[in-house]
């Protein structure tokens, strides 16, 4: 296993608080300044391998997020996560409203199978890339996008598209 499954990079970590932190702030200027650090060093972190934690820390509080550690087996090593509590669910909603498809960012939020599945919901839903999120949902778990498999998915997940898809779309800015 590479570092970069374990741990990932800056600008991926990034890329997942940018909508809060477009949300927050008019541009990365203005989160930057609320981060205290100048504009070229977010501009540099977007795309460096590594940076200090003081910095990440900064502007993850900034954007409303925390860092945290947690162990490896949260999600129980099982096709779903042990517990969809409201927290998984608000991050599940920021990555969706986020437009990131990149298949290591997702693994990071849960199992495979279950964040394959994410990716399907999200494909049949308005105002989402079907084609981006069906090719990141079979990355993710080859297969899913199939009616048998993600019929599994629907009768298997704590998520519910009826109470998630209204809530990703708002977040989205789509109503």
């Amino acid at each position: 296993m590479n570092s970069s499954t374990i741990f990932p990079l800056p600008g991926q970590l990034l890329q997942q608080m940018q909508a809060a932190a477009k949300r927050r702030f008019r541009n990365f200027g203005g989160w930057a300044k609320a981060a205290g650090i100048p504009k070229e060093t977010l501009s540099r972190l977007r795309t460096n391998a590594s940076c200090d934690l003081r910095t990440l820390e900064a502007l993850a509080h900034a954007a409303g997020y925390i860092i945290t550690v947690a162990p490896a087996t949260t999600t129980g090593g099982g096709n779903f996560p042990d517990e969809l509590s409201r927290e998984l669910e608000m991050k599940l909603l920021d990555l969706a409203a986020s437009g990131n498809t990149d298949s290591d960012t997702w693994r990071q939020h849960g199992p495979a199978f279950f964040m394959g599945g994410l990716a399907v919901m999200l494909a049949g839903s308005r105002g989402f890339d079907r084609e981006k999120y069906l090719r990141l949902a079979d990355e993710l778990h080859p297969g899913i996008s199939t009616p048998e498999v993600f019929d599994r998915w629907l009768q298997q997940t704590p998520l519910r598209a009826s109470r998630f898809l209204p809530m990703a779309r708002k977040r989205k800015g789509i109503e």
